[in-house]
């Protein structure tokens, strides 16, 4: 039996974000303004990482898949959301809320492992300089990233094969704005306790175990700088890793916050704000982060402008 005929389900209804009616066009106009700069933003990277032959650097090759990444986590959601602002029509088919759900995991975990492999460089960078050259070799970055891929693959794969495996029977509102894991296993008509098990045990190993490499990266790199007698020494230490610290502090800091603290907000509004704060506002600010904070980023901008401005 196929499973989409499992199901009598056809199509599922997204609420959308907890907004009344009179703030439709405000938001719709806020989201628009914060996706078209995210894809811009993001572009821009890549664009700059690929033109200018000094970014063409293991951190840089990470940071061009991770604004890759961005750009495809913002676009799974938002122009879905922002159509529905404007059509009134919530409606998503089965197939298209299953591949959604497929990809925002995804995406979501290739985030996880790519930040990963960045506190890893920068690790080997600031506590084995001389090493640098010889340990973070252009196949290692390869492998890295391709590992990363895969690992998202096969972890997004195990949950999107068993969900679609459930069946659907009556209710079909989904109260986010995206086809969200945990609210579709609660729609469902049929056993979830596999489901369940697999999310706190593939799912959470997928977000805790990059997390402890990265605290334990950082570690390191801390101790390192602790012995560095000069303080231009730690300026400089501290330069090459700021703005990955700066957008891992807010991509898990915002998760952390969100679901392990408590807050006056319903668990509903909570599960849809953090979800708003790392695919939406996070690959929002990750170019500005990566920008303003990174010297050679800057120059490549400059480098670029200049050949765009002047005439051969």
């Amino acid at each position: 039996m196929k499973w989409e005929n499992k199901s009598s389900v056809s199509q599922f209804l997204l609420l959308g974000l907890p907004i009344r009616p009179e703030q439709q066009t405000m938001f719709f106009a806020l989201f628009l303004g914060m996706y078209l700069t995210t894809v811009l933003g993001n572009l821009l990277i890549i664009l700059l990482i690929r033109l200018d032959s000094r970014l063409h650097t293991p951190m840089y090759f990470f940071l061009s898949h991770l604004a890759l990444t961005d750009i495809s986590l913002s676009s799974l959601t938002v122009p879905k959301m922002l159509i529905n602002m404007q059509t009134q029509n919530p409606s998503i088919p089965y197939s298209g809320c299953i591949a959604q759900t497929y990809f925002f995991i995804f995406f979501t975990a290739l985030d996880n492992f790519l930040l990963t492999s960045m506190a890893y460089d920068r690790y080997v960078a600031i506590c084995h300089p001389l090493h640098y050259t010889t340990r973070m070799r252009g196949g290692l970055c390869s492998l890295l990233v391709a590992v990363s891929w895969i690992l998202s693959c096969t972890n997004s794969l195990s949950h999107t094969l068993l969900l679609a495996r459930l069946s659907f029977c009556a209710d079909n509102t989904i109260p986010h704005f995206f086809c969200d894991l945990a609210a579709l296993l609660k729609l469902s008509c049929s056993d979830t306790s596999l489901n369940e098990i697999v999310i706190f045990t593939v799912g959470v190993a997928v977000m805790t175990l990059p997390l402890m490499c990265i605290l334990i990266s950082y570690g390191r790199i801390g101790a390192t700088i602790l012995k560095v007698p000069s303080t231009k020494g730690i300026c400089k230490a501290l330069s090459t890793c700021g703005s990955h610290l700066s957008v891992v502090s807010l991509y898990y800091g915002t998760i952390i916050g969100l679901y392990f603290f408590p807050s006056s907000s319903t668990s509903k509004d909570k599960d849809i704000i953090a979800s708003v704060m790392y695919m939406v506002v996070t690959p929002l600010l990750n170019p500005f982060i990566y920008s303003l904070r990174n010297r050679d980023m800057k120059g490549a901008l400059g480098k670029l402008l200049n050949k765009m401005t002047i005439p051969p």
